[in-house]
């Protein structure tokens, strides 16, 4: 018998899963490497919505269990992939530094925004309004994360490569039996493959695919992250991560010419220097529209549970939205109804 059947190993998977392994629980993962969006992310964490000067909902907690988080697995893994880098945002106008000082005056935003411009000059990039800098930021290096986390798994026999047949679960008062397992719970953390899940695919995932490159600049002088209508990422050596763009119509995996074209545009509003795309992704996010994680046990089936909708801000969610789950499954405490998936089930009643 073990404690949990865990199917993806995505952000939310590998999450709950690490969470587990501190609390001397055991599992199982199952993954079939279906689902792209956590390998391809740009894994940037943010306090503030940059677009509408707004903080990320539970942005202090959240980056709290984030640093603990990736230091415990990091040193786990002896491998780096938390990066702390400053996020600029290029200023176009005299009224967009106005409109940054006025939104760091709030109170919810002051901790995140400094009011120091940044005159600095990067090779590469004309600022002839300057930047400001947000705080307590920084990027995962996802693929690089998954990559290690899985070859751990597997060392230590925790990983099976396959598609979950949702057809082979039989309940039982105490357990859940699949095939010759035995597990108290399954953990559902599957992203956007969540419509293909019987049990849950009633929710309102609603997946926006997004594009991003990695182009080569050899000019381009950045040893932080610019985020303006994109972001810009150095990788070293010349290399860049370019993101990303928005799509609710299209729920493909494959990179398009229009999600090129747009991203094209938006990096020559940016940049003054020559640069190549060295190559060309595309993932579909599992997004919700009330831009909330859908977290919580299923109505019927109470030793199913589900991980998801971690949406553009998986590397920040992703912990603190295991935690509260195990926390809930393990030690019954609530669950925020706001990411509770009884805020839908209830309107059924």
């Amino acid at each position: 018998m073990i404690d949990y059947l865990i199917i993806g190993s995505g952000l939310a998977g590998i999450s709950f899963a690490e969470i587990a392994l501190a609390n001397n629980k055991n599992f199982l993962v199952i993954d079939d490497r279906s689902q792209k969006s956590s390998r391809i992310a740009g894994g940037l964490y943010n306090p503030v919505i940059l677009k509408r000067f707004s903080e990320v909902w539970k942005a202090e907690e959240q980056l709290v269990i984030l640093d603990y988080f990736y230091n415990q697995v990091e040193t786990k893994l002896q491998t780096k992939f938390n990066f702390k880098l400053p996020i600029l945002r290029k200023f176009f106008s005299i009224e967009e530094q106005n409109n940054w000082f006025s939104a760091s005056d709030k109170p919810f935003l002051a901790p995140f925004l400094s009011t120091k411009l940044i005159h600095k000059k990067y090779n590469g990039i004309e600022s002839p309004h300057d930047f400001g800098e947000v705080l307590h930021t920084g990027y995962v290096d996802t693929a690089l994360l998954l990559d290690k986390y899985q070859e751990y798994l597997m060392m230590n026999n925790l990983f099976i490569e396959e598609t979950f047949d949702y057809h082979r679960l039989i309940f039982n008062e105490d357990f859940v039996q699949y095939k010759d397992y035995l597990a108290r719970n399954i953990i559902f953390a599957e992203g956007y493959g969540m419509l293909a899940n019987p049990f849950f695919n009633d929710l309102p995932l609603d997946g926006t695919k997004g594009e991003l490159f990695i182009i080569k600049a050899p000019e381009l002088d950045l040893d932080i992250i610019v985020n303006t209508s994109v972001f810009i990422l150095p990788l070293g050596n010349g290399f860049f991560k370019v993101g990303a763009t928005y799509n609710w119509k299209d729920k493909t995996d494959i990179p398009t010419n229009e999600g090129k074209t747009e991203l094209l545009e938006r990096i020559q509003e940016i940049l003054n220097c020559d640069f190549e795309i060295f190559s060309h992704f595309a993932g579909v996010r599992p997004t919700v529209r009330d831009r909330r994680p859908l977290i919580g046990t299923h109505y019927k089936h109470k030793r199913l549970h589900l991980l998801n909708g971690l949406g553009t801000r998986g590397v920040m969610l992703g912990p603190a939205m295991a935690k509260d789950l195990f926390d809930y499954i393990e030690n019954q405490k609530p669950l925020d109804p706001t990411i509770d998936i009884y805020r839908f089930y209830k309107k059924r009643k």
